[in-house]
């Protein structure tokens, strides 16, 4: 039998859009956690039967691709179902479309790591548990986890950002949420074009924008209330209208790894609405920041 599969339906709020006027990156993750309660309570496990049991689901990896932009007022349908289990870990899929409609939007995975909630330390995944994601035959074992991808070596222009954390960035398990964390790359992605005289005023004057067409994003360790932490960035892989950001975040006070990420980017002519070539004056302002 197929796993077990639930849909959640989205009206998109105008404080969810950025300022293209589409549904911000970061607000996907959030239908995702969204999407995957309710389907885990379908399942027979709401968020209260694992506190009563002292367990936890915390992602471990999160990838999503973004297929064409979400406005404000349409009506998203969330459709999610988990894909394998394997012994502490369970990966779990997403796809967007608008209600009513056949294509996606976007596409996505989570893999999740199931942990005591006490000791923080990865958990056998319950058979009862396994039946009640998957009803009938179980599924076959999963095959081992691809790595995040390496990243290439920093160039020597490798833009850093500090930050604190705040109140309004930590969820119930008291740690950063993971949209959180996106919208933690988004800043740092701003902040790195003001540093190098890009200002988004000035990207929307030339007539394009930069749009991010996927993120991968490796969860090592929680980052909490008032850590300091060091965001860096750097980009390769330019291809005509593509270019790959890659991010990490670390813990400052003593260096731990907290995440790791890339995003595929895509130029955009804001009239048009097609990819354009990047223009070489970006790319000779932007060279230190760059691996060539």
């Amino acid at each position: 039998m197929p796993p077990l599969t639930h849909t959640e339906t989205f009206r998109v709020r105008h404080y969810e859009c950025d300022a293209y006027g589409h549904l911000n990156n970061a607000n996907y993750i959030r239908y995702m956690e969204e999407a995957a309660f309710a389907a885990s309570a379908r399942a027979g496990y709401p968020k209260h039967r694992y506190e009563g049991m002292g367990f936890l689901w915390l992602a471990r990896e999160t990838e999503i691709e973004y297929l064409q932009p979400v406005r404000y007022g349409d009506t998203l349908e969330v459709k999610t179902w988990v894909d394998d289990f394997r012994r502490v870990r369970s990966r779990r899929r997403y796809e967007f479309r608008m209600a009513g409609t056949d294509g996606l939007v976007a596409q996505a995975s989570t893999d999740w790591v199931y942990l005591d909630a006490t000791t923080l330390r990865p958990a056998v995944i319950p058979q009862e548990m396994i039946a009640g994601f998957w009803p009938g035959e179980a599924p076959e074992p999963a095959p081992q986890r691809d790595k995040f991808p390496a990243a290439p070596p920093q160039p020597p222009g490798v833009f850093k950002l500090r930050r604190r954390v705040e109140w309004r960035d930590i969820d119930t398990a008291q740690h950063v949420n993971n949209a959180a964390y996106l919208n933690y790359l988004e800043d740092c992605g701003i902040q790195v074009m003001n540093a190098h005289q890009w200002p988004m005023a000035r990207a929307e004057a030339e007539g394009f924008a930069i749009i991010a067409r996927s993120h991968r994003i490796e969860y090592r360790q929680p980052a909490l209330l008032d850590d300091e932490i060091e965001i860096a960035t750097w980009v390769s892989d330019i291809k005509r209208s593509f270019a790959t950001r890659h991010y990490t975040i670390h813990r400052a006070v003593d260096n731990e790894l907290l995440i790791q990420a890339r995003t595929l980017y895509v130029w955009v002519d804001t009239e048009k609405g097609r990819p354009i070539r990047v223009p070489q004056q970006f790319l000779d302002d932007f060279a230190p920041n760059i691996v060539r």
